[in-house]
């Protein structure tokens, strides 16, 4: 169903003349599902939860891809894909000129409508550069929900010094993602130096005891430090969005 400003809209037409009660009724009852036979496609899933459904784009074909995108282009929706390819993105790029390709977190967007105005902030922190991807599709994912991002990258605790420098920004957020690898003890180190609610992202980042990633996640979820939640290993998306809801509530209050 459309939001409350589009069903004005829709109504205040038809009582000028300017659209009929069949159209009306068309823009006013939405399908809320296509159903392309690889893939059904929620379309209702932005005023459920604010946010369109998100095209995953691992195991799926270039072709499966483009299709899905015209699909949610059709339904005036913006589009989002995670865990893109370059080659993937040739073929977006052939079929709908506008997408863009976000090498460092393996991301194509298409902006189908104006996106919200960026506002609140969330801070990214990483631990190193190699957790970079995670971090960069945390940031982008938080940025297409509408969220200010500011990024703090390479700031582990092999020199906490360099984190030490980013604290006002920090505690200036409504909500801090931080992401790392190895044995995953930044989340708690800023969890006991600001009072901002923490989205705690695991990376495969690692030498071989490290477990491409558990290790990392076990000592987040161990933590001590009160306020940390904990998304699954290499779940940049799934922080960004968790972040960018959390700016939401703020930006209502």
């Amino acid at each position: 169903m459309p939001m409350k400003s589009e069903r004005e809209s829709v109504l205040n037409k038809v009582a000028a003349g300017k659209l009929s009660v069949k159209a009306a009724l068309r823009l006013l009852n939405p399908p809320t599902e296509n159903n392309l036979g690889f893939a059904r496609l929620d379309l209702d899933r932005h005023r459920r939860k604010g946010i369109p459904e998100v095209i995953y784009s691992a195991g799926k074909t270039p072709q499966q891809i483009v299709r899905i995108i015209a699909a949610f282009k059709k339904a005036r929706q913006n589009v989002l894909c995670t865990r893109a390819t370059r080659e993937m993105y040739s073929a977006v790029r052939k079929a709908h000129p506008r997408a863009v390709f976000h090498e460092a977190a393996r991301m194509i967007s298409l902006d189908v409508v104006a996106r919200p105005k960026a506002a609140g902030r969330v801070s990214v922190v990483c631990a190193g550069t190699s957790d970079i991807p995670v971090a960069e599709e945390a940031a982008l994912t938080a940025e297409w929900m509408g969220a200010r991002v500011e990024r703090i990258t390479d700031v582990g605790v092999a020199g906490l010094h360099r984190l030490m420098n980013h604290l006002e920004t920090l505690r200036s957020s409504r909500a801090v993602v931080v992401v790392a690898g190895m044995e995953g003890a930044l989340p708690s180190v800023v969890g006991g130096l600001i009072d901002r609610p923490i989205v705690a992202v695991p990376t495969s980042v690692g030498y071989g005891t490290s477990m491409q990633g558990v290790a990392a996640l076990l000592a987040m979820l161990n933590t001590c430090v009160p306020g940390i939640s904990v998304v699954n290993i290499d779940n940049g998306f799934g922080a960004g969005v968790m972040a960018a809801l959390i700016n939401r509530i703020g930006e209502m209050e």
